[in-house]
Protein backbone atom coordinates (compact mmCIF):
# COMPACT_ATOMS: atom_id res chain seq x y z
CA UNK A 1 0.00 0.00 0.00
CA UNK A 2 1.38 3.10 -0.71
CA UNK A 3 0.89 6.58 1.62
CA UNK A 4 1.13 10.17 1.42
CA UNK A 5 2.70 11.25 4.65
CA UNK A 6 4.04 15.09 5.90
CA UNK A 7 7.63 14.72 5.26
CA UNK A 8 8.23 18.73 6.09
CA UNK A 9 6.62 21.49 7.67
CA UNK A 10 7.59 25.29 8.69
CA UNK A 11 5.51 26.20 10.51
CA UNK A 12 3.63 29.74 11.44
CA UNK A 13 6.29 31.53 9.09
CA UNK A 14 5.77 35.20 7.93
CA UNK A 15 5.48 36.68 4.55
CA UNK A 16 7.90 38.66 3.76
CA UNK A 17 7.23 39.66 0.11
CA UNK A 18 4.24 39.01 -2.13
CA UNK A 19 6.00 39.57 -6.01
CA UNK A 20 2.93 38.78 -8.58
CA UNK A 21 5.75 39.33 -11.65
CA UNK A 22 8.53 37.70 -10.10
CA UNK A 23 9.38 34.54 -12.02
CA UNK A 24 8.96 30.89 -9.52
CA UNK A 25 6.52 30.58 -6.61
CA UNK A 26 7.49 30.99 -3.09
CA UNK A 27 11.44 31.67 -2.40
CA UNK A 28 12.33 30.76 0.98
CA UNK A 29 15.37 31.54 2.95
CA UNK A 30 17.79 28.63 2.13
CA UNK A 31 19.08 27.97 5.84
CA UNK A 32 15.30 27.16 6.74
CA UNK A 33 14.68 24.77 3.36
CA UNK A 34 18.12 22.96 4.82
CA UNK A 35 16.32 22.85 7.96
CA UNK A 36 13.30 21.35 6.85
CA UNK A 37 14.51 18.95 4.10
CA UNK A 38 12.64 20.50 1.31
CA UNK A 39 14.31 20.78 -1.82
CA UNK A 40 14.76 23.48 -4.56
CA UNK A 41 11.60 23.00 -6.89
CA UNK A 42 10.09 20.53 -5.01
CA UNK A 43 5.75 20.43 -4.49
CA UNK A 44 4.87 22.48 -1.65
CA UNK A 45 1.13 23.62 0.17
CA UNK A 46 1.01 26.78 1.90
CA UNK A 47 -1.90 27.23 4.28
CA UNK A 48 -2.36 30.46 4.97
CA UNK A 49 -3.59 31.04 8.90
CA UNK A 50 -4.53 34.78 8.28
CA UNK A 51 -7.27 34.32 5.28
CA UNK A 52 -7.57 30.81 5.12
CA UNK A 53 -6.35 30.12 1.70
CA UNK A 54 -4.64 26.79 1.07
CA UNK A 55 -2.63 26.45 -2.44
CA UNK A 56 -0.05 24.14 -3.93
CA UNK A 57 3.53 25.85 -5.68
CA UNK A 58 7.30 25.04 -5.32
CA UNK A 59 9.95 26.17 -3.44
CA UNK A 60 12.78 28.02 -4.96
CA UNK A 61 15.72 29.05 -2.84
CA UNK A 62 16.06 32.72 -1.37
CA UNK A 63 19.35 34.17 0.32
CA UNK A 64 20.78 32.11 3.31
CA UNK A 65 19.66 34.11 6.29
CA UNK A 66 17.71 36.52 5.03
CA UNK A 67 14.49 34.90 6.59
CA UNK A 68 12.21 35.77 3.02
CA UNK A 69 9.56 34.15 2.45
CA UNK A 70 8.27 35.50 -0.66
CA UNK A 71 5.16 34.17 -2.41
CA UNK A 72 5.65 34.83 -6.36
CA UNK A 73 3.64 34.85 -9.43
CA UNK A 74 -0.50 34.25 -9.56
CA UNK A 75 -0.10 32.73 -6.05
CA UNK A 76 1.29 36.28 -4.71
CA UNK A 77 -2.60 36.91 -5.21
CA UNK A 78 -3.38 34.37 -1.46
CA UNK A 79 -0.97 35.83 0.86
CA UNK A 80 0.04 39.21 1.82
CA UNK A 81 3.22 40.82 3.75
CA UNK A 82 2.62 39.74 6.89
CA UNK A 83 0.34 37.09 6.54
CA UNK A 84 1.23 33.73 8.89
CA UNK A 85 1.45 30.65 6.63
CA UNK A 86 2.52 26.82 7.01
CA UNK A 87 4.55 25.59 4.16
CA UNK A 88 4.46 21.70 3.73
CA UNK A 89 6.14 18.95 1.80
CA UNK A 90 4.98 15.67 1.57
CA UNK A 91 6.23 12.35 0.53
CA UNK A 92 4.82 8.90 -0.50
CA UNK A 93 6.06 5.86 0.85
CA UNK A 94 5.40 2.34 1.48
CA UNK A 95 3.32 0.82 4.30
CA UNK A 96 6.67 -0.71 5.83
CA UNK A 97 8.52 2.91 5.51
CA UNK A 98 5.76 4.72 6.51
CA UNK A 99 5.50 3.27 9.88
CA UNK A 100 8.89 4.47 10.86
CA UNK A 101 8.97 7.70 9.03
CA UNK A 102 9.40 11.08 11.25
CA UNK A 103 9.00 14.39 9.63
CA UNK A 104 11.23 17.01 9.80
CA UNK A 105 8.89 20.26 12.14
CA UNK A 106 10.22 23.34 11.94
CA UNK A 107 8.99 26.09 14.28
CA UNK A 108 9.56 29.43 12.99
CA UNK A 109 8.64 33.10 15.30
CA UNK A 110 7.40 36.21 14.28
CA UNK A 111 10.49 37.35 12.26
CA UNK A 112 10.98 33.49 10.62
CA UNK A 113 13.66 32.74 12.93
CA UNK A 114 13.75 29.17 13.83
CA UNK A 115 12.60 28.55 17.33
CA UNK A 116 12.86 24.51 17.84
CA UNK A 117 12.40 21.86 15.54
CA UNK A 118 10.37 18.57 16.37
CA UNK A 119 9.77 15.26 14.40
CA UNK A 120 6.35 14.77 15.96
CA UNK A 121 3.12 16.42 16.67
CA UNK A 122 2.17 16.33 20.20
CA UNK A 123 -1.23 14.20 20.50
CA UNK A 124 -4.07 16.98 21.03
CA UNK A 125 -5.98 16.61 24.80
CA UNK A 126 -9.99 16.84 24.74
CA UNK A 127 -11.41 19.78 26.61
CA UNK A 128 -13.43 19.82 29.31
Amino acid sequence: MHLTLLKAKLHRARVTHAELEYEGSCAIDGRLLDAAGILDYEQIQIYNVTNGERFTTYAIRAEEGSRIISVNGAAAHKANVGDCIIICAYVGLEATEAARFKPKLVYLDEQNFVTHTRNTIPVQLATA
